[in-house]
């Protein structure tokens, strides 16, 4: 068994005006939260900018997401960054992206290392820049021992794709007789994923103003609760972030099951009918 880390960590920045969470109890607050980063492209083109500008902007967003997110207790973050269906944008966009995202985790790992926040890579290899997945493997051997966040980058990431390459796996395993067919379950699927620890997502987050998951995390969010914003992603920052976690935890999960409550004359729910 490892060892328990004793790393001391930095505070983060605190927020520019000393605005702070929200008093929520820690049973409250999602252990993991998804953000659908979008509207980069479309808030820069809004002031004459070309779409790259917006990316630059949307990297202080998550900076700021991550700061807050460590503030208020979450757990593990995960953050869209590159999907397999951004191959399709223009060469032009492609290179800026990969070129961009090497950048930033050379310069943002010192920064998540002092917060106490562990990078993990979650996606596709095939296509990756290998600069890119370099930095990648860098930021994760750096900030390994880190326990205070799970900073999941999903880059090069689709849903389906994962689903995809995880029955591929599962199917060679069968074959190969490492594992029988009436085994397997939901669990066994589980750990083909491309990150096996990663938990199920609580909250996923779209910024924007489109109101779809676009194929993230798929499997992981099957029971998440949805919040969308109309703020483009260099729009939002922590506070927005909090309002999110705040109307969460107003919300009753209920996974399936229901509870037959009557709050009128009307006819109760009958057996096996779920709200």
């Amino acid at each position: 068994m490892a060892a328990k880390s004793t790393a001391v960590y930095e505070t983060v920045p605190l927020h520019r005006e000393g605005l702070t969470p929200p008093p929520l109890a820690p049973a409250s607050v999602p252990g993991h939260v998804a953000c659908v980063m979008d509207g980069n492209g479309r808030w820069a083109n809004s002031r004459g900018l070309p779409r790259t500008e917006g990316h630059r902007v949307g990297e202080s967003t998550m900076m700021d997401v991550v700061a807050g997110a460590v503030e208020i207790g979450i757990k593990e973050l995960s953050v869209y960054a590159f999907s397999t269906e951004n191959w399709r944008r223009s060469p032009a966009e492609v290179r800026f992206l990969m070129g961009f995202t090497r950048e930033v985790l050379r310069a943002q790992t010192d920064d998540l290392l002092a917060w106490g926040v562990r990078v993990n890579w979650v996606g596709r290899e095939p296509r990756l820049w290998r600069s890119v997945l370099s930095e990648l493997r860098r930021s994760e051997r750096i900030t390994a021992g880190n326990e205070t966040l799970v900073l999941n980058m999903c880059l090069n990431y689709g849903g389906r794709a994962e689903i995809a390459d995880a029955a591929r796996a599962l199917a060679a395993d069968v074959e190969a007789g490492r594992i029988t067919a009436s085994s397997v379950n939901e669990r066994t699927i589980q750990r083909y994923l491309y990150s096996p620890s990663m938990r199920d997502v609580d909250l996923l987050i779209r910024t924007g103003g489109e109101q779809r998951t676009s194929n993230f995390l798929m499997w992981e969010s099957a029971y998440a609760e949805l919040y969308f914003s109309d703020l483009p992603w260099p729009e939002f920052d922590r506070t927005r972030l909090w309002h999110a976690v705040e109307a969460y935890a107003h919300r009753e999960r209920r996974f399936g099951g229901a509870v037959d409550v009557v709050t009128g004359a009307g006819t109760p729910h009958g057996p096996g009918v779920t709200a």
